[in-house]
C-alpha cells in the first residue's frame, strides 16, 4: 500500500510540473495573472506523465488583445516555400498589429518543429506581437487548462511538414475547439505546406493510390482514386487545397480531385504566395507568385464508371497578386 500511494504521488507531481510549465509559456497569449494561473493548475485534469518537449519561452503579456469581429475570422493559406516579409507582416496586422496582436504556433507537422516553431514565434515578435511556440503531445492537446488558456489568441499559426504529424496531435482535442472557437470570435488561422493543407476537408495527405501509378515518378496522370486523402481541420469543405502548386508541378493531383471525388473546386497555391479568405468568404490572393483555381462545379464531368476522366465546361483561373475569387458566384478578377 506504501508504495502504491508513493507511486501515485509521484505522477502527480509529474503532472502538476507538466501543467505548471504549459500555463507559464502560454500566460503571454492569455494574460492570465498568478492566482489565475494557480486556480487552473489545481483544476486541470491529469493526463498520462508527459513525453513531450516543453514549451518555448514566451515574453511578457500585454495589457489586452485586439478586438475581433464576430462570427468569423480569417484564413490566411500560404503555399510553402520561403515568405515575403510582406506576407508575415499581413499576417500580424490581421492578428491585430504591433502590440496587440497574440499569436500561438503550432509546428507538430515537423519532426524540427520544436525549433523550428520558437524561430516563427520570434518571427512575429520582432513585428511587435506577442507570441509563443506550444510544442506539446496529444495528451497534453486534450487538457482543458491549455485549452481554456487559448481564449484570447487572435491569431494561431501552423507550421510546414507533414500534415498527417500536425493532425495526430490535434484533430479532434480540446485545444482545436478552442481554436475554432478564436476564429469564430474573429481571429486570423494560417499555415504554411502541410499547415495548408490541415485547413480543408478533404485533406491531401501525400500519398498516391492506385496499381497503375508510375512508381518511377509521382502524379503522372489524372485518375479517379489516385489521391489519398483524410480529414483535415474543416475550415474549408467545400474546396480542396493543395500547396507548392506551380513549382512541384501538382496539377495532375488537384484535377484527379475535381474532376473525381470532389469536392469539384480545388485551390493550388505556389511557394511564397498566400490565399487569403477574408470573413466575407471572398478569395484575395498576395505573395511573389499565383494561386491556380480549377472551378468543375458547373461542368459536365464523365460518370463514376468512366475508365479515364474528363470534362466540358470547367473553367481554369491562374490568380496573381492582387487577384480575388469568389466562391459564391465563380467569379474571378485580376488587378
Amino acid at each position: 500500500m506504501d508504495e502504491l500511494m508513493k507511486s501515485r504521488k509521484t505522477q502527480g507531481m509529474r503532472v502538476l510540473l507538466l501543467t505548471m510549465g504549459l500555463v507559464q509559456a502560454l500566460s503571454a497569449i492569455a494574460g492570465v495573472s498568478a492566482q489565475s494561473m494557480t486556480s487552473l493548475q489545481a483544476s486541470s485534469p491529469a493526463p498520462s506523465p508527459a513525453t513531450s518537449p516543453a514549451t518555448s519561452p514566451a515574453p511578457s503579456p500585454l495589457s489586452s488583445p485586439a478586438p475581433q469581429q464576430a462570427g468569423r475570422g480569417t484564413l490566411f493559406i500560404v503555399g510553402g516555400g520561403a515568405q515575403p516579409a510582406a506576407l508575415v507582416s499581413d499576417f500580424v496586422a490581421r492578428a491585430g498589429g504591433p502590440g496587440k496582436a497574440h499569436i500561438v504556433v503550432f509546428a507538430q507537422a515537423s519532426a524540427n518543429g520544436e525549433r523550428s516553431g520558437q524561430a516563427k514565434a520570434e518571427d512575429f515578435r520582432k513585428l511587435g506581437a506577442t507570441s509563443v511556440s506550444l510544442w506539446i503531445t496529444r495528451e497534453q492537446a486534450d487538457m482543458d487548462s491549455v485549452a481554456r488558456l487559448l481564449d484570447r489568441a487572435t491569431g494561431v499559426w501552423f507550421g510546414g511538414g507533414d500534415q498527417n504529424r500536425l493532425t495526430a496531435v490535434l484533430r479532434g482535442t480540446k485545444v482545436e475547439r478552442a481554436i475554432r472557437a478564436r476564429f469564430a470570435a474573429g481571429a486570423v488561422v494560417g499555415g504554411t505546406s502541410a499547415g495548408a493543407a490541415v485547413l480543408s476537408t478533404p485533406m491531401i495527405t501525400g500519398d498516391e493510390l492506385g496499381a497503375r501509378r508510375d512508381s518511377t515518378e509521382a502524379w503522372t496522370r489524372v485518375a479517379r482514386g489516385s489521391v489519398a486523402t483524410d480529414t483535415g481541420f474543416g475550415y474549408i469543405t467545400d474546396a480542396i487545397i493543395d500547396q507548392h502548386f506551380l513549382r512541384r508541378k501538382r496539377h495532375n493531383r488537384l484535377l484527379s480531385l475535381v474532376l473525381g471525388e470532389g469536392p469539384q473546386l480545388g485551390a493550388g497555391i505556389d511557394e511564397g504566395t498566400a490565399l487569403i479568405v477574408e470573413p466575407s468568404g471572398l478569395w484575395r490572393v498576395a505573395g511573389a507568385s499565383s494561386v491556380l483555381v480549377v472551378d468543375a462545379r458547373n461542368a459536365q464531368r464523365t460518370g463514376t464508371t468512366s475508365p479515364v476522366l474528363g470534362a466540358a465546361g470547367a473553367r481554369l483561373h491562374v490568380l496573381p497578386a492582387g487577384a480575388t475569387f469568389d466562391p459564391k458566384t465563380g467569379e474571378a478578377r485580376v488587378p
